[in-house]
């Protein structure tokens, strides 16, 4: 029987969060690695190494980016995008040599690197100097609660969304430029995700739009669920995602979505979403009028969301990656069968 570490500490409400709880809940034979001590924390690398030696794993699995160090045992982890690389008010000088001292040498000696996109693949392949064929896309998934049946947000008038931090590569002082370029702010309020903050309200304030922007708690999947189904369009032109899963799960849940032409979001929203240039406020501004006033356009996206989303299902995304863990541990069983809808307290078995 092979013994596979997970470090389930990576599980919470955020992007690797929901990618870390959903694979627990699929992944069958895992023992649960938990501490106190975050997976984030800048030491945690030295002190999973030392922990690792008197746990008699096969192989250890992580969700996110931590990895052992010294630690002679296999292992996997997931390196979801270069994010803290390759945005510059997401970087510093401690973020970087993390990046070159300790995750770089962890993709030359992991037995697979997990990534969740063809585009982050490439990247982390080239960044780090290894095949391609040792980077593997299990790509993210999404299901219940997000999906075009089920109730909607409605409070009493229709309105634009935007789901998302507030940090800079998210681009939403762009979005609030070309939300008042583009004229729509007297028919439809662009409904915020979170609570207000000073910079995007010192942004709204200098817009005028202060009598058209909504700021909305969303603190449930099935709360933001409802929000999705509700709104006439759902505006998301990141600057870099990894993947990006709003747009996913707005498409999911049948509303037409605007989204950017750059890094990993063509392959995520194919032909079902409006593409623009993140970079051009006018370019924004006008697929924000083409979604408000092109009503076969909305159709269209309503109905190519839910069959573009359709593509990316958790159930896969466990596959993949108990495919990729029974060939880590060495197991003989078929990897496509391996992993779904057992028990977790069994065990990989050869």
């Amino acid at each position: 029987m092979k013994k596979v570490l997970y470090d389930a500490r990576w599980i919470g409400n955020h992007g690797i969060g929901r990618f870390a709880d959903e694979l627990g809940r699929r992944l069958s034979g895992l023992s649960l690695f938990q501490r106190a001590r975050r997976p984030w924390h800048p030491f945690d690398p030295i002190l999973l190494g030392s922990e690792l030696w008197g746990r008699n794993a096969d192989l250890f699995f992580s969700p996110g980016y931590n990895s052992p160090v010294g630690w002679p045992g296999r292992f996997v982890f997931t390196l979801h995008d270069l994010n803290h690389l390759n945005v510059s008010d997401n970087s510093s000088a401690v973020k970087r040599a993390y990046y070159r001292y300790v995750i770089r040498p962890a993709c030359r000696k992991a037995t697979f690197v997990l990534t969740v996109s063809e585009y982050s693949r490439r990247e982390i392949a080239n960044w780090a100097n290894v095949g391609e064929e040792k980077i593997i896309n299990v790509r993210n998934g999404v299901g219940p609660p997000f999906g075009a049946h089920g109730r909607k947000y409605d409070p009493g008038y229709p309105y634009l969304l935007y789901v998302g931090s507030r940090k800079p590569h998210k681009n939403l002082p762009r979005l609030l430029q070309a939300y008042a370029l583009s004229g729509i702010a007297k028919e439809l309020p662009l409904v915020i995700s979170g609570a207000q903050d000073q910079k995007t309200m010192a942004d709204i304030r200098r817009l005028k739009l202060s009598r058209h922007v909504i700021f909305l708690p969303l603190d449930s999947t099935e709360l933001l669920a409802e929000a999705y189904r509700g709104a006439t369009g759902f505006l998301f032109p990141s600057l870099y995602e990894g993947f990006g899963l709003p747009p996913l799960e707005a498409m999911a849940s049948g509303v037409p979505v605007l989204t950017s032409n750059v890094c990993s979001l063509p392959e995520v929203a194919g032909d079902a979403a409006v593409r623009v240039n993140p970079l051009n406020v006018e370019e924004i501004a006008e697929g924000i009028r083409l979604i408000v006033n092109d009503s076969e356009l909305r159709d269209r996206l309503r109905d190519r969301g839910p069959r573009q989303a359709h593509k990316f299902s958790w159930e896969e995304t466990a596959r993949r990656t108990a495919g990729v863990l029974a060939i880590a541990v060495g197991a003989k069983a078929e990897p496509s069968k391996l992993g779904i809808g057992r028990r977790r307290d069994e065990s990989f078995a050869d």
